[in-house]
Order: structure tokens, then C-alpha cells, then sequence
């Protein structure tokens, strides 16, 4: 065979395997254009060692999808098809893998539940979708407190990992909404969690009672004032990832769909039922405490500042007891720093969490 000859058939050759169809249907061998910036998740494993965070890079990608065709996805689609690569586990297997992690400290047992758990975080993260322009922000922060949920989680309390994993999921994935919300912090006032989180709420409360909902009249009811309001209403205001997005080059799995099918389990309601009466137990015990001790003020700010979806303002407790509101102010941060102390001792992993952080 002349050299030619040789030439063109090795041509053919090459040009043949680029235009073979890859496994591509969300199975492990997703082709990535190599000029393109890649998705990398790192998990817990020699990276984590170093103190690297998991993380998500890259605006766009170009995959093989039809025969011999780029198509062009978004992060947060070849992320979803990549965690579809493995299975849910069943709480045995998650229980024996925990085992193995925190008896041995055996790293591709605590590898496997953080994949295991990638959807989970996707799910988490849409919740909170509407309070944060780029949903991959969310999700990163959300596996950072996965990783923890496996450094922290006790197999033998008989909670089930993947609830246990959903709070440490969310606490990070709150922190990070409430620290960088804004360019400066928002999240170290109760007013200001109460007006990020309420706002919408009230919205639909007055509407439903027939009132229209002025700035000048959230402002009166969330305790705040109309330019809060206003900036706050601008930012919750942000474009959303949409769920009919599609996951697979077919088109016929989208974001929705994707995530639709990992409704919690009803071992998923029993334990986190049996996690909200273990609060709801130690708090009923720190109030005894202030009956026991007399603190009226201090129990009438728990019951009507603290534990409760409407609290009232300063002013109007200040009023009730003849105070300035300042003061008011002052036996709150007092009382929370009481009932954290009182948590951490109660409950172990609370310190963690620091949900009562002023």
C-alpha cells in the first residue's frame, strides 16, 4: 500500500470514532470539548485535606450529544447529569458506609455518601432559588455542608444520613445567602431575617385580607423601613433557573422531572419528625428554666420574639413593660446567648449550626 494510500485510511479511521454516537444517555462517559472550561466536583477525598471547598467552574459547556454534534449545556445541567451517575442508597447501606468512615476513617465510604447525596443538594438549593441570582453559588455552599453531615454524622443514633445531611445542607446554604446577600452582611439583625424571609408571605397575608401591599405598609408590619423594603423587593426579584431546562440530549428529562422522583421517604418524615420533638423538647426545657427562675421579661420575649412567625417589635414589648426598646433589645441578645449555650450542651452539634448567631 503506497503512503497515500495509508494516509487517507487513517483519515477515515480517525474520522469515523469522532462521529460514533457516544454513551452518552447520563452514563459515566460524557465527552467534554477539550477547549471548552470544564465542570470539576470535588469531593471528600486528598482535596478536602487540603482545605479545598467542593466546587462547580465554568460558564458553558459543549457536549456530544446527537451523532458527529456539539450541543451546548448549562453548568447546572451537566452538573445533574453527572450526579444522576449514582444511585441513591438505602439507609443500610448508608448506615454500614457511615460505620466504615467513622470507625476506620475508610475515605471512599465517606466518598460514596457525598455522591450518593449530590441530587439532594440540587433539591435543597432550589428552595432557595428565588434569594439568589446563580443557583451553582447555592449548590457549592450546599455540598460544603454535605462534606460536614459525613464528618459529623453518628450511624448510631438511627436517624437516617440523608436527613441528617438535608440540615447541615441548608444551615450552609443559609449562612451563605445571609453573608453575601448583600455587598455588606444583612443577616445580623432579627428584623433584617424576618424582612428577607417574610416579605413574600406578608405580601400574600395582605392581599388575602383584601389590602394592597404599599411599601409604606410592609414597612409598618415587618417592623422596618420603605427603603428595606424596596431594596429587598429589587433583589428577591432575580432571574430563576427554570426546571423545564432539559438534562439529556433527547430533551426529555428536565431539571423538574430530574429532581421530581426524590421526594423524602417516609423514614425521611419519621426521623425528621423525631429531630424537630428532640428541639422542641430541649426548649421546652429552657423555658421551664425561666418559670422556675421568674424571668418574665425574658420568657415573654422567648414566647412572643423568639418562637413565633409573627414577633412583635421592640417598641410594642418595651410598651408591655414599661421599657425602652433598647433595653428590650439588650435582654434578647442576653437570652440568646443563653439559650445557645444551653443548646450546645443539650444537643452536640449545635455549635455548628450557631442558627441563633447575632
Amino acid at each position: 500500500m503506497s503512503k497515500k494510500k495509508k494516509v487517507r485510511k487513517r483519515q477515515k479511521t480517525v474520522l469515523k470514532k469522532r462521529t460514533q454516537k457516544p454513551d452518552y444517555h447520563l452514563e459515566p462517559d460524557v465527552r467534554v470539548e477539550e477547549a471548552e472550561p470544564k465542570l470539576e466536583i470535588a469531593s471528600e477525598g486528598d482535596d478536602a485535606q487540603k482545605g479545598l471547598k467542593p466546587s462547580i467552574t465554568g460558564d458553558s459547556l459543549a457536549v456530544y450529544g446527537k451523532p458527529g454534534k456539539l450541543e451546548r449545556i448549562s453548568p447546572i445541567q451537566y452538573y445533574l447529569m453527572e450526579a444522576r451517575r449514582y444511585p441513591v442508597l438505602a439507609q443500610e447501606e448508608e448506615t454500614e458506609l457511615a460505620k466504615r468512615y467513622r470507625e476506620k476513617g475508610d475515605k471512599r465510604s465517606a466518598q460514596r455518601l457525598v455522591l450518593a447525596n449530590l441530587r439532594l443538594v440540587v433539591k435543597i438549593a432550589l428552595e432557595y432559588k428565588r434569594h439568589w441570582i446563580d443557583l451553582l453559588d447555592l449548590i457549592q455552599e450546599g455540598n460544603v455542608g454535605l462534606l460536614q453531615a459525613v464528618r459529623k454524622f453518628d450511624p448510631y443514633r438511627g436517624i437516617k444520613f440523608s436527613t441528617y445531611a438535608s440540615f447541615w445542607i441548608r444551615a450552609y446554604i443559609l449562612k451563605f445567602l445571609m453573608d453575601n446577600f448583600r455587598l455588606v452582611k444583612i443577616g445580623t439583625t432579627q428584623a433584617q431575617r424576618k424582612l428577607f424571609f417574610n416579605l413574600k408571605k406578608e405580601k400574600e397575608r395582605l392581599e388575602a385580607l383584601g389590602f394592597k401591599p404599599t411599601a409604606s405598609l410592609l414597612a409598618k408590619n415587618l417592623d422596618t423601613t420603605e427603603r428595606e423594603i424596596r431594596e429587598m423587593e429589587s433583589r428577591l426579584s432575580a432571574p430563576e433557573e427554570s426546571l423545564e431546562n432539559p438534562v439529556t440530549d433527547d430533551g426529555k428529562q428536565t431539571l423538574g422531572t430530574t429532581l421530581s422522583d426524590e421526594g423524602p421517604s417516609i423514614d425521611d418524615k419519621l426521623a425528621e419528625s423525631e429531630f424537630r420533638d428532640l428541639i422542641n423538647q430541649k426548649l421546652k426545657v429552657f423555658r421551664q428554666r425561666l418559670v422556675e427562675a421568674k424571668s418574665d421579661k425574658e420568657l415573654f420575649i422567648l414566647e412572643h420574639r423568639l418562637l413565633t412567625e409573627k414577633p412583635m417589635t421592640l417598641q410594642e414589648v418595651g410598651e408591655k413593660f414599661n421599657i425602652s426598646r433598647e433595653r428590650i433589645r439588650q435582654l434578647e441578645v442576653r437570652l440568646l446567648r443563653k439559650l445557645k449555650e444551653f443548646l450546645k450542651q443539650e444537643l452536640p452539634d449545635f455549635e455548628e449550626f450557631d442558627f441563633l448567631k447575632k
